[in-house]
């Protein structure tokens, strides 16, 4: 099956060289941020956000009257990368050296860590690194001045909630409140991936924000050149062969060649045969033959049926902890490509993962967080000398209309459509947006900027800081709420997707923004998206932009004409080309079967649509029993519009 998507990079090496300090082009961004009490660096996974932290940490230690740091991280994997690091030798003015006795990232009972936490704060040491769970655990009780002139860092930031039994989130809160500590944040993905926010409105805007993305980091390495996400579907079992098939769908994408990350399905989703064990060993059977297992490394040793080739496998689905140490020991110390060839994974090896050499990142099953998609394709971006092209594969149950589970498969679908758009939007360049006037001159304009007619700018800072850093978080917010899943497939107006149900989720997530700004905000958030979705080609001295099929000069772009383009569809027109016809028709029906309801908004900006379909069709009325979904809407409004009447009528009567 060909990629959804396919984004080819410059290879520009920016990204990876240093300045004078030894700092690379995001580290150095968010080092100019180091004299913020909150600061939120939001940066891809590799990017290099924990060295970023070092520079701060540091500079705040020696410089900004801060006496101890503590750096929180999700998993024990993690606090690695935390790890002593030679920094002098680049330019900066200090290593980072914490005591080894302080990093509570090692294998042991939460209590006796809890208590070196303790001692930690009244001893004369100065870095301590835990994992989030011992941080919240000792914090349980504590008096938060105890964190007085402390700056607390928290990587992969979006584990945290503004929900009330969100404990981290409750923990950081009470910091900010009541005590004098900085706070560093770092995520590569600030939305969630559920409808909870990070943090409420009031809080985050007390943070400094930094921003690099993810086009950014790929555009400036130096060898890999073209990121491609795709998926295939399958009956059955991923690892089973299929009656009509000639090997397993597993077989037919597992190209052994390719460095692979194979994260299998979580237990508890559909996809899981529910016995985690047994399913990596058909995935060592769709391999080859076990050989052996180096007793010291944990590694696999698997002849391959294809080559005959000896593969090196990781096993980190296996829970037993001696098991999980030893290899996890073996894959913090690999300097080659050549020393793992797969890893297979259930709920490790995502964020903070660090295997450059990785090549592709074949998922199993849905993945209805789009945050998790993000983190596991981060494992596949790093810049290697091994490879010139990075791969996402998201291998997923096709709907089956004989399945009970087939409302479960078409939403789990939607979502895995969702977040290949997501990722579209996030991989691509960014671009400016003005509003075009009259007597505009636009000889001084880079290629980046677009300029519009009719087009609003934000009043507030509010407003012009969630343009300038939240776009994709809030197209992320946009693209999970399940009434934008059921419109963009062209069942509902593109007009009405851009004009009413994109507003109104504007509003739900930033109830603070005025009317002038939210549509400030939803122009923006349309505007990028369509445009990205575009392609912008030049003739002579002038530049056409293809929207929704047609060419136009791009001098002559108001924001009317692309409120009639969908922003979302193109995943959908690919994917329509992908699959069959009956999976598209049992989506259709799941679609149809939870329909849309209708507001007077919408009704009436059908309403001159309504009018010009009676005319071409001499007279007739759209038909509520249409095949055509766009005749049906009409249909509905139609409907709609004479009931509000008749209530209208009443009320005067």
């Amino acid at each position: 099956m060909p990629n959804l998507i396919n984004v080819n990079y410059k290879q520009t090496g920016q990204s990876k060289s240093t300045n004078d300090l030894g700092m690379r082009e995001m580290q150095e961004k968010a080092f100019a941020g180091k004299t913020a009490q909150y600061l939120l660096i939001k940066a891809p996974p590799a990017s290099g956000k924990s060295r970023a932290l070092m520079f701060i940490a540091l500079d705040k230690l020696k410089n900004q009257g801060i006496k101890k740091v503590i750096v929180a991280v999700p998993e024990k994997s993690i606090g690695a990368s935390f790890g002593t690091t030679e920094l002098k030798k680049f330019g900066f003015f200090e290593d980072w050296s914490p005591n080894p006795k302080y990093n509570l990232c090692t294998p042991g009972k939460e209590k006796s860590k809890v208590t070196a936490f303790l001692e930690f704060l009244e001893s004369n040491e100065q870095i301590l690194v835990c994992t989030h769970a011992t941080f919240r655990f000792a914090f349980d009780g504590l008096d938060p001045k105890r964190l007085d002139d402390t700056l607390v860092a928290i990587d992969e930031f979006h584990h945290v909630s503004a929900e009330g039994d969100n404990i981290l989130g409750q923990v950081l809160k009470s910091i900010m409140a009541n005590s004098t500590a900085h706070v560093v944040a770092m995520t590569g993905s600030y939305f969630r991936g559920d409808s909870i926010p990070v943090l409420m409105p009031e809080d985050e805007a007390k943070f400094t924000k930094v921003t690099y993305t993810y086009y950014q980091q790929l555009n400036g390495y130096d060898y890999l050149k073209s990121l491609g996400i795709g998926y295939h579907f399958y009956t059955g079992r991923y690892f089973k062969k299929h009656p009509d098939k000639e090997m397993s769908a597993l077989a037919e994408i597992l190209d052994e060649s390719q460095k692979t990350i194979i994260h299998i399905p979580s237990v508890n989703s559909a996809e899981s045969s529910k016995e985690k064990y047994e399913e990596v060993n058909h995935i060592i059977d769709v391999l080859g033959v076990l050989d052996y297992q180096d007793e010291e490394t944990g590694v696999l040793y698997i002849k391959s049926h294809k080559t005959g080739k000896t593969l090196k496998v990781a096993d980190l689905v296996n829970d037993n902890p001696k098991s999980r140490d030893k290899i996890s020991g073996y894959l913090r110390e690999i300097n080659s490509p050549d020393d793992i060839d797969i890893i297979i994974a259930l709920g490790m090896a995502k964020e903070g993962f660090d295997w450059p050499y990785c090549q592709h990142a074949l998922t199993i099953g849905y993945r209805g967080s789009l945050t998790e998609i993000i983190q596991i394709i981060g494992r596949a971006t790093r810049d290697s000398s091994n490879k010139t092209h990075a791969q996402f594969t998201n291998l997923i149950a096709q709907p089956d209309a004989q399945d009970e589970e087939v409302k479960l498969s078409v939403n789990n679908m939607l979502k895995a459509i969702t977040a290949s758009l997501l990722m579209e939007q996030v991989l691509a360049p960014n671009f400016k947006f003005k509003l075009k006037k009259d007597e505009d001159d636009d000889s001084d304009e880079d290629d980046r900027t677009i300029k519009i007619k009719g087009f609003k700018l934000p009043t507030s800072q509010r407003a012009k800081d969630i343009i300038e850093t939240d776009l994709n978080d809030l197209k992320a917010k946009i693209l999970q709420d399940p009434q934008m899943l059921k419109a963009m497939p062209g069942n509902v107006e593109p007009e009405v997707i851009n004009t009413v149900l994109i507003p109104k989720i504007i509003r739900e997530v930033y109830p603070d923004l005025s009317e002038e700004d939210v549509e400030a905000v939803r122009q923006h958030v349309v505007v990028d998206s369509v445009i990205k979705n575009s392609t912008i080609e030049e003739q002579g001295s002038k530049k056409f932009i293809r929207m929704a099929g047609s060419f136009v000069n791009i001098d002559d772009i108001h924001i009317d004409l692309i409120d009639k383009v969908n922003p979302f569809q193109k995943a959908f027109e690919i994917l329509s080309k992908s699959v069959t016809t009956q999976v598209l028709k049992l989506i259709d029906e799941h679609i149809q079967s939870t329909k849309i309801e209708m507001t007077e908004q919408e009704a009436i900006l059908l309403w001159p649509k309504i009018k010009e379909w009676v005319k071409k069709n001499n007279g007739e009325q759209p038909s509520i029993q249409a095949f055509d979904h766009k005749e049906k809407r009409m249909a509905e409004a139609l409907v709609f519009l004479r009931e509000l009447k008749r209530k209208k009528a009443l009320e005067n009567g």
